[in-house]
């Protein structure tokens, strides 16, 4: 069997199992059996697949249609242009999460700021800021201790060293330093916990700690807006990724907590996906 028929076959079996975009997961996986990138592949289209590398693709496909997601299966994904490590024990990075990013680089370009990422997951919000602005001093924290180290790790391989940003275990605020932060972003569990069992197969595999964010999605929305004034700088920022139904919910629970300049910032499908405010000073 060739490498394009590998391809032709792969392709027809995830169809079949209705996965979406099977074109790009079959040259994935294809590539990742090969030990090559995607690009690569169709310049290798006419040569010849060993045996071993064939049984090893084939039980790819097998874990794919079984409702694993990609990037487990791969053990990475990529976020902003760089490779991150990603285990079941953390949420695998979207490109709607770019946004988050966005939006910060958006506020502290050529600003030395101190950022802080709760529930940071695989540290792809804080390892891509750090990674894109040196000059900011980044904490990331999460309640999870499998979750931190995995985080660790991608910090060591995409920044050189799990020292250039603060690592904290901690649940939300409580183990936080009392330190002033420019700017609190987060990714919290926005799910509604009723919404959970409706989630695609593969993202029902992603931690549930990381997905549920209560019986209307914004338990711990809440928490980090009644927190993070405590945390923030005068003028300090909070920015929170969220669902777009939930952004008119989020935008009243800021107004009364006292927070100004609400911001909403879009995604690249035109969906309201970040929401931030300055902290008023009237918020204890």
């Amino acid at each position: 069997m060739t490498i394009r028929e590998a391809l032709t076959q792969g392709v027809a079996r995830l169809r079949n199992a209705g996965i979406e975009n099977p074109g790009l997961d079959t040259a994935l996986f294809l590539a990742f059996i090969l030990k090559t990138n995607k690009e690569k592949i169709i310049l290798r289209d006419a040569e010849a697949l060993r045996e071993d590398a064939a049984a090893d693709f084939a039980g790819l496909l097998d874990r794919r249609i079984a409702g694993e997601c990609t990037a487990y299966i791969l053990g990475r994904k990529e976020f902003r242009g760089l490779d991150f490590i990603v285990t079941p024990d953390v949420l695998v990075p979207r490109p709607d999460t770019e946004t988050l990013v966005e939006a910060v680089l958006t506020i502290g370009k050529d600003q030395e700021l101190t950022v802080l990422d709760l529930c940071t997951g695989s540290g792809a919000v804080a390892i891509a800021l750090k990674h894109e602005l040196p000059s900011l001093e980044v904490y990331a924290s999460d309640i999870s201790v499998k979750t931190l180290a995995v985080a660790r790790e991608n910090a060591r391989q995409l920044l050189g060293s799990d020292g250039a940003i603060h690592f904290l275990e901690s649940d939300l605020f409580v183990s936080i330093p009392k330190t002033r932060f420019s700017l609190i972003t987060a990714n919290p569990p926005y799910v509604a916990s009723g919404e959970i069992a409706a989630l695609a197969r593969e993202v029902r595999g992603e931690p549930l700690l990381a997905l549920d964010g209560g019986e209307d999605g914004l338990d711990l929305v809440r928490r980090i807006i009644d927190g993070a004034p405590s945390y923030l700088l005068p003028g300090g920022r909070l920015l929170m990724e969220a669902d777009p139904r939930q952004m008119a919910g989020i935008t009243l629970i800021l107004e009364k907590k006292g927070y100004r300049d609400i911001r909403i910032y879009q995604d690249l499908s035109g969906q309201d996906r970040v929401i931030d405010g300055i902290a008023g000073c009237d918020v204890q």
